[in-house]
């Protein structure tokens, strides 16, 4: 019994109840415990690794300066003997897939193979100086975006820690939880917001450089996380995107709602239409198919019949037929602002424009989930969209941080602290426990790493709160 229950009983009065607390912010703090605990390893190393991701753009520049450039200068040579000269390096170990013609002077062009032993999106490219046909480069690069073997790597560990199909798992639950555990800090953070008096609201939105212990710990990472909210929050939601279940789910949703993205058809006569898929280079995808045997002369006629209608960049990439009766297809891969990612498909027999695509006839939805790709992938700025990336990466890395160490010290010993109290929707309304659910249900349809786990975990803090009460009564 308490102090004032004793105090209480002694002088005959009844002990006053304690007043009902809210059950709403109680259950976003246990819950934005919960996940930044649990998921808050993960989240770090998807952040750490994302900001290298961003900034290796620039340092693979100056590490593969010598394959990137061409220091000849004078008329190019043909397209065609340019692909002769990389299937002289390459003999029959592999499969011409595309040719990406150098989009710039001083720059090579790189002409792409399939091979035995590449995982999937990888090709094999040879880096050829368009001028001299001088060989400047042969290694692995991956997807639409060309990432060469640094920026390969990271992004193996970014989307998979290395471990393949097992470890995208782990990038989805971070990329997943990642929005969730933002939302519940926003809520407590506009929950101290408006019990706070309006002379202290200014001690929210920076760090109080006075406070000491968790105290300070809690201020930096609550200003910095309000700062930051808006950015993490699109790097999960547009990160959702790549991943493996919530991924096809967002795709057949789109699919279902007529959101996808435009496709060119390669199809000739009777056969099937080739799909384009907005996340190549990038989670997977964005590999050009191996094609049979192709004439290295029709790269050049290809290329110029695809100029004559919308493609009109440097940066554009020439795919053979994957399969006969199918057409070549010339398409933009310019991921800056403005965006020109315009697509023909081209009869290599008539060399007549069967199809094309422009980014212009996308829709608003597409148009949408191309610009975030991009932005996330950090190409559509450039360097300043990369060192905001990195910035926001490491912010977040900072915030998880700060998390641990709060957790960390709040604990007797330096033991890790307890959680917050459970229980908190013993106190809600039925309508609120039937929102909870209702809530985590739907997010199980389309984010299900989200979703059950979350049901999961209302369901365990009933049953605890339950075997706690029983404890009590007995």
């Amino acid at each position: 019994m308490t102090a004032v229950a004793d105090r209480a009983a002694a002088s005959g009065a009844e002990p006053s109840p304690r007043p009902r607390q809210p059950w709403l912010v109680p259950l976003l703090r246990r819950l934005h415990w919960l996940a930044g605990v649990l998921v808050g390893p993960f989240i770090l190393v998807a952040a750490l690794s994302g900001a290298a991701y961003a900034l290796a753009p620039a340092v693979e520049q100056q590490l593969y300066r010598e394959a990137l450039t061409a220091p000849a200068t004078g008329e190019r040579l043909p397209l065609a003997e340019q692909v002769r000269i990389a299937q002289g390096v390459v003999g029959e170990e592999a499969a011409l897939a595309a040719v990406r013609p150098a989009p710039e002077e001083g720059a090579t062009t790189r002409v792409l193979f399939a091979a035995d032993g590449l995982q999937e999106s990888e090709s094999r490219a040879v880096l050829v100086d368009p001028v001299s046909g001088e060989v400047r480069g042969d290694m692995t690069v991956y997807g639409t975006s060309g990432s060469l073997p640094l920026r390969t790597a990271i992004d193996h560990v970014h989307r998979g820690l290395g471990l393949g199909d097992v470890g995208r798992l782990s990038s989805e639950l971070a990329a997943s939880w990642l929005g969730i555990v933002v939302l519940a800090g926003v809520g407590l953070w506009i929950g101290r917001w408006a019990s706070a008096r309006r002379g202290r609201r200014r001690e929210l939105l920076r760090p109080e450089r006075r406070a000491t212990g968790v105290r300070r710990l809690l201020s930096w990472h609550a200003s910095l996380g309000i700062w930051l909210a808006l950015g993490a929050l699109f790097l999960s939601a547009t990160g959702i995107t790549w991943s493996q279940l919530a991924g096809a789910n967002v795709t057949e949703l789109r699919s279902a709602l007529g959101w996808s993205t435009p496709s060119v058809s390669t199809a000739l006569d009777d056969t099937p239409a080739s799909a384009d898929d907005p996340h190549a280079g990038h989670g997977g995808h964005g590999a050009p198919a191996a094609a049979g045997d192709v004439d290295p002369a029709l790269f050049d006629a290809v290329l110029a019949a695809g100029r004559e209608r919308s493609i009109d960049v440097g940066l554009v990439e020439i795919r053979p037929p994957a399969e006969e009766g199918t057409a070549w297809v010339v398409q933009e891969i310019q991921r800056s602002f403005p965006t020109q990612v315009d697509a023909v498909a081209v009869d290599g027999a008539t060399l007549a424009v069967v199809d094309e695509v422009r980014f212009d006839d996308y829709g608003l939805v597409a148009k949408l989930a191309r610009w975030g790709i991009d932005l996330h992938l950090g190409t559509m700025f450039g360097l300043v969209n990369q060192l905001v990336l990195a910035a926001l990466a490491i912010g977040i890395a900072a915030i998880v941080a700060l998390g641990m160490r709060m957790w960390w010290r709040r604990g007797p010993y330096r033991r890790p602290g307890a959680a917050p109290e459970a229980g908190a929707l013993a106190a809600a309304p039925w309508w609120g426990l039937l929102a909870v659910v209702a809530v985590g249900a739907a997010l199980g349809l389309l984010l299900p790493l989200v979703g059950w786990t979350l049901v999961a975990f209302v369901l365990l803090d009933g049953l605890l709160v339950a075997a706690r009460t029983r404890a009590s009564a007995a």
